[in-house]
């Protein structure tokens, strides 16, 4: 097997948390203290975007330049907000890094708060999460007494708190705007910008928001520099390692540290341990349940931002959801579009109306029911979830339009047949 520096899982341990002696030892805290000590909030945003830094939840919006959008006028307090709701089927990498060592968590979000003098910090996790929930509340305050957080951090001046936010528990609370409303006590709508969070955010004021994964890539590139993260990746375009949850019908699911750009079929063949006996690849979903399907004309593709999306795909959160020759991909897709509707929050009418409608047409093909006219009408209705309010409907579409474009012939079979042909 092919071995890659681990940066985020550098303390990874099989069966418990990595201590804060442990995260000092391997160089824990030293980026936050060169930057409090050494660089004004500015210069550290200008490192963060030399360091081609992309929001690992999915969005890949540059985390430098998500700072620089907080005006210099700017009223306080600021927020920063740590998006730990990991609702998205099949990914669960924030989970792991929380439970291997929340002080790299910790430290980005210190770091984050001082790039847009943020007073205050949030962590807003799933539910779910409760074990990681009480992780983290406990290493805060071992954080606090230990002087890197509070009043005056390392007595260089900037102060910020910290405190966990647990979700009510809807997906759609993992969409910023959503999450915004639900930590202020209202229904969890999304908002249409303008004003972005980061002019009226919380309580209308300067707020940023980003990804556990994000965050923990801040403290190293703070210590080691923009060079040296960005040449971690095997493409021009990528930057930093990426933490991929591979799962499905793969020898050795879970959640592995590599570079940014390593190609597809070598993470299925060599770090997930290859396809399962008597299995052949088929198709996965490269990031996540809104993302769309990757056919074996993709298997060889360079994992990165920018590769996937000259292709027409996403990279995603990189949770990559492996189908064989044996799954029905008819089956996978209403399945995810089960779950879609249900967390749909009913806000908009393409949405709220649509997601229903396409559950309707693709139960009726699994069930044998399917009509010839279905096959234009899956089609029509995914253009028309385009028009949503917010960015859940056309990802909760993204399976449902690859379907048809991929795998059409097992849509026809399904109607040819009237029956599902892998029952």
């Amino acid at each position: 097997m092919m071995n890659y520096p681990q940066v985020l899982f550098k303390n990874r341990k099989p069966d418990r948390i990595a201590t804060l002696e442990e995260y000092r030892q391997s160089g824990g805290y030293e980026g936050l203290a060169d930057a409090l000590s050494k660089s004004s909030h500015k210069e550290v945003q200008q490192v963060l975007l030399d360091a081609v830094l992309l929001g690992r939840g999915g969005a890949a919006f540059p985390a430098g330049r998500k700072l620089m959008t907080v005006a210099d006028d700017a009223p306080h307090p600021r927020y920063i907000v740590c998006n730990a709701d990991e609702m998205e089927p099949g990914t669960f990498k924030d989970r792991v890094l929380i439970h291997a060592d929340p002080h790299m968590l910790i430290e980005g979000m210190i770091i984050a708060g001082y790039g847009a003098l943020a007073e205050k910090g949030i962590i807003f996790i799933r539910p779910e999460y409760e074990s990681a929930a009480r992780i983290l509340e406990r290493e805060i305050e071992i954080a606090k007494k230990s002087g890197y957080l509070g009043k005056n951090i390392l007595g260089n001046g900037y102060s910020l708190d910290i405190v966990v936010h647990r979700s009510a528990g809807r997906y759609i609370c993992g969409e910023v705007t959503a999450q915004l409303n639900a930590l202020m006590g209202k229904r969890a709508n999304p908002q249409q910008p303008p004003p972005y969070p980061t002019e009226k955010g919380l309580w209308e004021r300067p707020t940023i928001l980003q990804n556990v994964e994000t965050l923990a890539c801040m403290p190293h590139i703070l210590r080691n520099g923009p060079e040296w993260f960005k040449n971690l990746a095997l493409t021009e375009t990528g930057a930093g390692t990426k933490i991929f949850c591979v799962s499905g019908k793969v020898n050795s699911p879970g959640c592995y540290e590599l570079p940014m750009g390593v190609r597809l079929s070598e993470i299925i063949e060599v770090h997930a341990g290859g396809m399962v006996e008597g299995s052949e690849y088929k198709a996965c979903l490269p990031g996540g349940a809104s993302t769309r399907f990757l056919p074996r004309d993709f298997y060889d593709i360079e994992m990165d931002f920018d590769t996937m999306r000259n292709a027409g795909h996403r990279l995603g959160t990189g949770a990559i959801m492996v189908f064989d020759q044996k799954t029905c991909l008819v089956a996978a897709t209403l399945n995810l579009v089960e779950f879609f509707t249900r967390e749909s929050c009913g806000w908009c009418t393409p949405c709220r109306e649509g997601l229903p409608y396409i559950r309707d047409l693709l139960r009726r093909l699994e069930e044998g029911q399917g009509e010839e006219e279905y096959i234009p009408m899956l089609q029509q209705m995914s253009k028309h979830l385009w028009s949503s309010y917010c960015a859940f409907a056309p990802g909760a579409v993204s399976p449902v339009e690859s379907l048809i474009t991929y795998f059409e012939d097992e849509v026809r079979e399904h109607i040819s047949q009237k029956k599902c042909p892998f029952k």
